[in-house]
């Protein structure tokens, strides 16, 4: 019999998580298969067996431990049980009820069984199928989002109305924060009480930017096998702001002020168990197309909670986008140690004046929140407009000049 402990997961962390279970007690598991999923204050993380055996589980899901706590045991000795392993929950269920409807098929009307992404009971799932439930019209009220039989019952029962409300409804209900959201509460408070905090605001006309990306989104695909979005095109133009204005891009430590010579820049996320926010490294020496791969790949890391320490850890400069959400306008919190951090918006169309002429124009409003300890007025304004300059000029993202003016040296 071996323990299996929590493992050490970076420096001063003292305590996870477990979140839940990959394998149950009593399961006979293979070398380095994937146990148990812990969470630490910055990240989720798989636990692997480090032998075969029978499992026999210790923890319980929703416990904190500390590391070095013994998480489960594993009897190395007994023997591989025969016959293939077990079918995943709910997965035979709605396949014999999907053969069943296979003779009078309805393909304008049918509801497809849940997916691998929707996670539920057995029981529930095979309801979902049977009586074509939209997975999506479900309010799961099992740990970590399962759906459950009285869930799927609730749904039949209320249709065309928001699962799980009741009128005049006056309950409470109370759950325990985890260890990320205590962390992004603890950092947000240190934020706003240790940084002179103030934010500049300006406006960007976004018509270059979507007219480029209409005209050529199609042939990146092509070429480089992923979208072209706005990111790439706001990370380009902060990086060749932050080498001209040095100090957007430093930190204060101690009596000292850091600075840096290259761009990692933060890019906040928005994942199931609360914000984090995965760096790009060297940013300022990625091809545009370098850039939306990079975050694709943290995004989707965010979002399946595979996020590693070393994605998180570091960073210079912070850009968050709440116009994804619909946010006109806000006021985003420096990400510290760093310095500042810009708020990407929603593009709305607006009236503008132009050559003394009204026209309508695409337009996003940007922020950038600083520590007015390191950055001065002059240097956070100026940072802004600059940015807004290379993104309303998209050309100067080439090499952050005027072509023109650079060839005839002015």
């Amino acid at each position: 019999m071996i323990d299996i402990k929590v493992p050490t997961v970076g420096e001063s962390i003292n305590e996870v998580t477990l979140v839940k279970w990959v394998k149950n007690d009593g399961d006979y598991v293979e070398r380095d298969e994937v146990i148990a999923e812990l969470e630490s204050e910055k990240a989720t993380f798989e636990v692997n067996a480090e032998k075969a055996g029978l499992l026999k589980t210790v923890g319980k899901e929703g416990d904190t431990l500390n590391i070095g706590d013994v998480l489960a045991q594993i009897d190395d000795t007994a023997a591989k049980p025969e016959g293939s392993q077990k079918p995943e929950a709910g997965s035979q269920k709605p396949e014999v009820a999907a053969k069943k409807e296979e003779p009078q098929p309805q393909p304008q009307t049918t509801v497809a069984a849940p997916s691998k992404d929707v996670k539920a009971t057995p029981v529930a799932s095979a309801i979902i199928a049977d009586k074509k439930v939209d997975p999506k019209s479900i309010q799961p009220s099992g740990y970590n989002g399962k759906i459950l039989k009285e869930d799927v019952l609730s749904a039949l029962e209320n249709p065309g109305t928001k699962p799980g409300i009741e009128l005049f409804n006056r309950t409470e209900g109370r759950e325990k924060m985890s260890n990320l959201r205590r962390t992004v509460s603890r950092r947000l408070v240190e934020a706003k009480n240790t940084t002179a905090m103030l934010t500049t605001f300006n406006e960007v006309d976004m018509s270059r930017i979507m007219a480029l990306r209409s005209q050529y989104k199609d042939k990146f695909k092509e070429k480089h096998a992923v979208n072209l979005g706005f990111m790439s095109f706001f990370t380009k133009a902060c990086c060749y702001a932050l080498q001209e204005w040095p100090a957007v891009n430093a930190y204060i430590d101690g009596d000292s002020i850091i600075y840096h010579n290259y761009c990692d820049i933060s890019i906040a996320v928005s994942a199931p168990k609360g914000l984090v926010v995965p760096v790009i490294r060297n940013a300022e020496s990625l091809s545009m197309a370098d850039i939306e791969r990079k975050v694709v790949e943290l995004a989707t890391k965010a979002r399946d909670n595979k996020l590693t320490l070393e994605e998180m850890q570091g960073g210079t400069f912070t850009i968050t986008n709440g116009g994804v959400f619909g946010s006109l306008l806000s006021t985003p919190i420096i990400n510290i140690p760093q310095s500042a951090i810009l708020g990407m918006h929603k593009i709305e169309e607006r009236p503008v004046v132009i050559d003394k002429q009204i026209v309508i124009r695409p337009m996003m409003y940007v922020a950038l929140s600083y520590d007015h300890r390191i950055i001065d007025g002059r240097e956070s304004v100026s940072f802004l407009v600059r940015v807004k300059e290379l993104l309303e000029n998209p050309e100067l993202l080439l090499f952050g000049k005027d072509p023109v003016k650079t060839l005839l040296e002015l």
